[in-house]
This record gives structure tokens, C-alpha cells and sequence, in this order.
């Protein structure tokens, strides 16, 4: 079957049924036209995944090695994967970073509760790039909380993510994000695809002002993200009506 991702026309060729029904929002209406790529696993992928991750179904196994072997892929399309909850706000996306457990479903989920907005992806979004904008996708893979949807959005900033009892943000250096952002990243063994990557994320620190959010779970840490991230004065979205 083939699919619609990242403005991509990708055949996902599975053997299970879990990921047909994973992807269907996500599926091409015109099966004809022929695919730009092909996502498939070996059966020596698919054994080693099965160790990583005991306990889940083969189809459920396979899905990870798929989207893993398209995201390979695509930086010859000037695409890369990038780990990070993506929100859209008032038409612009906003992406927020950190190790597990930093709190970036907490955040985002601030964000939607004072000010709205919408999750694009939770997760693993898939990011593109062209002369003037860089842009977030949703895609069918969302993180274990399936917070998402099929859109893009123009990404404005970067926002790394550390718990703290006091609200703060400060702007990074190229060097610092450069630092942090490489944890978010997967980088390909393919040479090329390599190289094509890190010129990517080096286009991204280029090209994307990045932050660092030291933060509570309140609604002072939205207040102290979104007049950072957009220039702009807080107003919870009760007082914009």
C-alpha cells in the first residue's frame, strides 16, 4: 500500500495487517502513481527488533522497522527524523525537546489547556526543508500517547525541555544546540544519508532559534515558553475572546 507522509508518496511493504490499519489515515488515494520510496524489513531486522522489545506482537515489530527504514531514507529528500513533541499555534509549530521523562507531553499539554493550539505529533515528527522554510509533519507514528494529526506546519523554534522549580528560558548558541539536538536525531550509517543529515541539522541550527525552558508544570512555565518562543504578550485564551 502506498501512503501520503511528509509529502512523500512511500509504499510501506508489510506482511502484517497491524500497520495497514496504523497508517489508514495516511493512505494515498491514488494507488497508481508510483512510490519515491520503499520501506521494507529483513527478516534478521525484524529478529533483532523482537529483542529489543519482548512482549509486543509481530506486526507491532515490523511497524517500528518500517518507519525506521523510511526514515533512513528520506534525507535524500531533504527530510530527517527528529524525536520532539511538534505544537501548532496560531498557524506556526513550535518544537519542544528533551530526554524522556523531561515533561514534553506535560508542556504541550499546558499549552493546549491555556492557550490551544494543537498537537501535530508527539513524537517523532518528520521534519523538511526548502529555501525559505522548514517545516514539522505529523505522521502516523505519535509516541505511546497517539497525540497527533496529518498536517505540516512551519517550525519557528526549538525548545529544550529541563524540570526546575523556578520558570526560566534563556536562548542557546549554535554550540549549545548543536549539543542537545544530536540526541534527538537519527543519524543514518549509509554515508551519504549521513552526511546529508548533519547538513540538515546544521541548516536547522542555522536557520531556527532554539531555547532553553527550565520549568515547573504551571501555567507560569506556558506564560515563560510562549512570550519566549513567539515575541509575544501571554493572554490564556479566555481573554482572547
Amino acid at each position: 500500500m502506498i501512503y501520503e507522509i511528509a509529502d512523500l508518496r512511500v509504499f510501506l511493504d508489510n506482511r502484517y495487517p497491524f500497520t495497514t490499519k496504523f497508517c489508514k489515515a495516511y493512505e494515498a488515494e491514488d494507488q497508481s502513481v508510483p512510490a519515491q520510496i520503499t520501506a521494507s524489513v529483513l527478516p534478521e531486522e525484524l529478529e533483532e527488533e523482537r529483542t529489543l522489545s519482548p512482549g509486543f506482537s509481530d506486526g507491532y515489530i515490523e511497524n517500528i522497522c518500517l518507519y525506521r527504514s523510511l526514515c533512513l531514507q528520506i534525507p535524500a529528500f531533504d527530510r530527517m527524523l527528529m524525536h520532539a513533541a511538534i505544537l501548532e499555534y496560531d498557524g506556526s509549530g513550535y518544537a519542544f525537546l528533551g530526554k524522556s521523562g523531561t515533561g514534553k507531553s506535560t508542556h504541550t499539554g499546558l499549552w493546549l489547556q491555556y492557550l490551544g493550539g494543537r498537537i501535530v505529533n508527539g513524537d517523532k515528527p518528520i521534519l523538511s526543508f526548502s529555501d525559505r522554510e522548514v517545516y514539522a509533519y505529523g505522521t502516523p507514528w505519535m509516541g505511546k500517547e497517539g497525540r497527533g494529526c496529518k498536517a505540516k506546519t512551519p517550525l519557528k523554534a526549538l525548545c529544550f525541555l529541563e524540570q526546575a522549580k523556578e520558570n526560566k528560558i534563556r536562548r542557546l548558541s549554535a554550540s549549545e544546540t548543536t549539543s542537545r539536538l544530536f540526541n534527538q536525531l537519527l543519524i543514518p550509517t549509509e554515508e551519504q544519508a549521513a552526511i546529508k543529515t548533519l547538513e540538515l541539522a546544521d541548516a536547522l541550527i542555522q536557520r531556527i532559534p532554539a531555547y532553553l525552558l527550565s520549568c515547573d508544570i504551571s501555567e507560569e512555565a506556558v506564560k515563560t515558553s510562549y512570550e519566549a518562543l513567539t515575541g509575544k504578550e501571554y493572554k490564556p485564551k479566555g481573554e482572547n475572546l
